[in-house]
């Protein structure tokens, strides 16, 4: 057996052997940092780190210095996906392959040497290769492995819902079934949503430690708790907060344009590994106060009850909000079902960079609203876009199109008017909007959602969330959809990258919030002259009056 030189049994400084081999700079503070937790003693452990840092590599050398080590060793990489996996052993491969120091780890010609699988050269024969790779929905069962390693099982594929999260926590117990006595189970990755695997594993035994990509306030700092990574906790201070942790690989306007890019709420998640939900009021608006049923074209019901009982929970639909945020259906609904008092297509226009058309329908009766369509248009002021919308305002009978008009100076809604002429002639009606936009959609919809007046189509949601599917990468495609927004919105100026959807829904909301309350002054007002003049009447039938003087001129 190779003798292993005493410097390279500290793998930190293999890494930086690695590094020099791929024509990479030295090692950043925070990569060491994560190496030498990496070759820590502890069996369980996560590694959160920002994207990019190169956490995936670092851990694919750390397998090299491991068989380095002790060739023996049986290694198993799971990823969300398997390609995913096999990308990390072909990487790993191919530093055994062109690394000197690693030369005696190379397969022979008889033993496996694939993507899926492969031995290194001092391996005895076994059942189980050296390194092999599995897909995190693949048959995990009979596997035994020294060391597991999870390299970003968690995606927005198998995280975006309630019912995928659970699923997900439920397969990576798996692993405890797989792994060897005294063998190591590493995870590593991004947390995607507020809800992550990463938070869960703690409560199981794991040692959680956090890379972030700014210093963080000092807030952040205690809900980290010691998770925070020793590079980054020894060296804070108040007067660095929102500096780079690791300058050589992300600057400062670097960071900023990846905040804009990903919105507030994205980028606390990727980049700053913040998933507390300690302040209650961060996201304001709650998919539990939405009522959810199957509307009707034309009719709704005089009234409907809410009720957040466990038998009204609506499971048949895709839940993207947060942890124990579900939907709910009414608990009864009561009185005839009359006519809407009126409908509006709020739309807002693709420009300045958006992907899409953003629409919706919202229909009125006794106070309450009804989101009966929603959904966005790809194709920006194509014919195809203006008629798509000149469809959705004959098929939903609307009486009144609102158009925001921020961009392009009215051209849209010139645009828009043959084609609606043509197809259903209806008023169209221009917004523009001064306030500031979080303020403006959470000032309209809270108060709406929170009274349960909000009631959405059941189908809406189902579309919502296939649409989106079809559309936009898997990574963008949360981020379009409107009851992802609306339940990640904050008053925090850009707090989402994408809130287009949202947006046209406050608008149509707040054009029946106005009208409604228009409708309560009228009807204060007509109750005032009522009084008065019952008042007025009172006065006259109580008043005593004199028999009339006879004239005395005649």
């Amino acid at each position: 057996m190779e003798t292993v030189p005493h410097k390279l049994k500290d793998f930190r400084n293999f890494l930086y052997l690695c590094w020099k081999h791929l024509n990479l700079p030295e090692p950043t503070p925070i990569q060491y940092d994560m190496a030498n937790f990496i070759q820590g003693e502890e069996q369980r452990i996560v590694i959160n780190a920002f994207r990019g840092v190169g956490k995936s590599w670092i851990t694919s050398a750390y397998v090299c210095h491991q068989l380095l080590l002790n060739p023996q060793k049986n290694i198993l990489v799971i990823s969300a996906s398997k390609n995913r996996a096999d990308d990390f052993s072909t990487f790993t491969l191919r530093l055994i392959n062109e690394i000197n120091v690693l030369a005696h780890l190379r397969p022979s010609e008889s033993q496996r040497q694939s993507k899926v699988s492969f031995d290194v050269r001092p391996a005895r024969a076994s059942h189980a290769p050296s390194v092999k790779s599995l897909g995190i929905t693949g048959q995990l069962t009979g596997s035994r492995s020294d060391l597991v390693i999870a390299d970003d099982v968690e995606t927005p594929v198998n995280s975006a819902t309630m019912g995928m999260r659970e699923k997900l926590s439920t397969q990576v117990k798996e692993f405890e079934s797989i792994i060897k006595p005294q063998g190591r189970i590493i995870f590593l990755g991004t947390p995607q949503t507020e809800m992550s695997l990463y938070n869960e594993l703690p409560k199981r035994g794991y040692k959680l430690q956090i890379w972030p990509a700014r210093y963080p306030s000092l807030k952040q700092v205690r809900a980290m708790d010691k998770a925070l990574a020793p590079a980054i906790s020894k060296n804070w201070k108040s007067d660095f907060e929102g500096e780079p942790t690791d300058p050589k690989r992300f600057d400062a306007e670097d960071l900023q344009e990846r905040e804009a890019s990903y919105g507030r709420s994205g980028f606390n998640l990727q980049f700053m590994l913040d998933t507390s939900l300690s302040d209650a009021d961060k996201y304001p608006l709650k998919l539990s106060d939405l009522v959810v049923m199957t509307t009707n074209p034309s009719t709704a019901p005089e009234k409907v009850i809410w009720a957040s009982s466990p038998e009204l929970r609506v499971e048949d639909v895709p839940c993207v909000g947060l942890a124990l945020d579900y939907y709910y259906r009414p608990m009864q609904t009561q009185g005839d079902w009359l006519n809407y008092q009126g409908s509006v297509l709020a739309v807002d226009p693709s420009g300045r960079g958006k992907d899409e058309t953003a629409y919706c329908v919202v229909k009125m009766l006794n106070g309450n609203l009804y989101l009966t369509e929603a959904g966005g248009l790809i194709g920006g002021y194509t014919d195809k876009t203006l008629q798509g919308l000149a469809d959705i305002a004959k098929k939903e009978q609307v009486n009144l199109i609102l158009v925001e008009e921020n961009y392009g100076g009215g051209m849209f809604t010139k645009l828009l008017l043959p084609f609606i002429t043509r197809t259903y002639p209806v008023s169209i009606e221009e917004i523009r909007h001064t306030t500031a936009k979080e303020k403006r959609i959470i000032d309209t919809l809270e108060p709406l959602i929170q009274q349960h007046r909000l009631i959405v189509n059941q189908a809406v949601i189902v579309k919502d969330y296939n649409s989106t599917q079809e559309m936009y990468t898997t990574e963008q495609a949360l981020k379009y959809q409107l009851f992802y927004q609306m339940s990640r919105i904050s008053h925090h100026k850009g707090s989402l990258a994408f809130d287009d959807r949202l947006d046209v829904l406050a608008m149509a909301c707040n054009y029946w919030v106005e009208q409604l309350a228009r409708d309560q002054e009228l009807a204060m007002k007509q109750r005032k002259d009522d009084r008065r003049n019952r008042e007025f009447e009172r006065f006259l039938d109580h008043q005593p009056f004199e028999k009339p003087v006879p004239n005395k001129w005649f």
